[in-house]
């Protein structure tokens, strides 16, 4: 259990380097495309696809396990261990494209979430200088009002009185109430 869980957290930081690699450049995924594919169906040069960068679920879970399928299947053929006949090593295959597929989102969470700050950074400044500006304004409205504000006898003094009915008098005598 000790040896898989230290795989997983390998294949995490290993995941993470993938897709940083390939957010960086994407040149063994232009080869490969211009290599399989027709003039047409070819991708677009400023394309910055890649085998797990900005893909769908389903290819990078197929590009992670092909990718180390093939890997296992050299190491069973080249060398004494038996990775695909034994429990361990099924086990360390799982942690391994699991754990690869786990960074790849982790890294794209944490490039998306710092291209995003950086983006913020200039207009987080203008937003606390605007709030700033905006207090300051409301400061001196306060003070200004303060000075021009009569006492309250004086307003009643001045409000010309109206109908000296009340208001249920005054509903009497538009009809909604009996």
């Amino acid at each position: 259990m000790g040896l898989d869980l230290v795989i997983f957290i390998a294949a995490i930081l290993f995941g993470i380097f993938i897709y940083w690699r390939e957010s960086q450049g994407n040149r063994l995924y232009k080869f490969v495309n211009k290599v399989f594919n027709s003039k047409e169906l070819q991708m677009k040069p400023d394309n910055k696809k890649g085998f797990v960068f900005k893909q769908a679920f389903l290819p990078r879970l197929v590009y992670v396990v092909g990718f180390f399928l093939l890997v296992g299947l050299g190491v069973q053929f080249l060398s004494p261990f038996e990775i695909f006949t034994s429990y361990n090593g099924i086990s360390a295959f799982s942690s391994i494209s699991v754990g690869t597929l786990i960074g790849t989102y982790l890294a794209n969470f944490v490039l998306k979430s710092g291209k995003v700050i950086e983006e913020k950074s200039d207009s987080l400044g203008d937003i606390v200088q605007d709030t700033i500006e905006k207090g300051k304004d409301i400061i001196e409205d306060i003070k200004t009002k303060d000075e021009d504000v009569k006492p309250k006898e004086e307003i009643k003094e001045e409000a010309p009185q109206k109908d000296g009915k009340s208001a249920r008098e005054r509903l009497k005598d538009k009809g909604y109430l009996k």
